[in-house]
């Protein structure tokens, strides 16, 4: 008669609880991920948000110049679709930055300064991804000066 070893029982039991645990592992590394790329989406919408609401406050402010939009957000100018356009560059961490070295852009493009004195100037403001993905874009009117 062949007598069976002991340990081979507890060997397929330890297997089985090092492969619970691998699965175990793989689920929360998975969720870790995930997580990880929804806080930086979530962040990248807050930091988007608050570029526009300082773009739009700022048009408000100036009375729709958008020059001078451009030049206090630390951005340029340019023309588009032949309307004035400010336009700020930002890096991945939201700082103001060349095109070069940018993840983001604000543009803001205006109405015609000189409309008149209390026209309304509508404009549109959007902050995107280079990669072309719209983060936020809305319409904005200011009162010309």
């Amino acid at each position: 008669m062949k007598r069976r070893s002991k340990s081979t029982l507890f060997l397929m039991e330890q297997l089985i609880v090092v492969a619970v645990f691998a699965i175990c592992a793989a689920a929360c590394v998975r969720i870790l991920t995930a997580s990880y790329f929804m806080a930086t989406e979530a962040r990248d919408v807050s930091n988007a948000i608050r570029a526009a609401e300082s773009g739009a406050e700022c048009y408000k402010a100036i009375s729709g110049d958008v020059a001078k939009v451009a030049e206090i957000m630390g951005g340029s100018t340019a023309s588009l679709d032949g309307a004035s356009a400010a336009i700020v560059y930002y890096d991945e961490e939201w700082r103001v930055c060349g095109e070069d070295y940018a993840a983001f852009k604000l543009c803001l493009v205006g109405g015609n300064p000189e409309a008149g004195s209390g026209a309304a100037l509508p404009g549109e403001l959007s902050v995107e991804k280079l990669s072309g993905e719209v983060i936020i874009a809305f319409a904005i009117a200011a009162r010309g000066a």
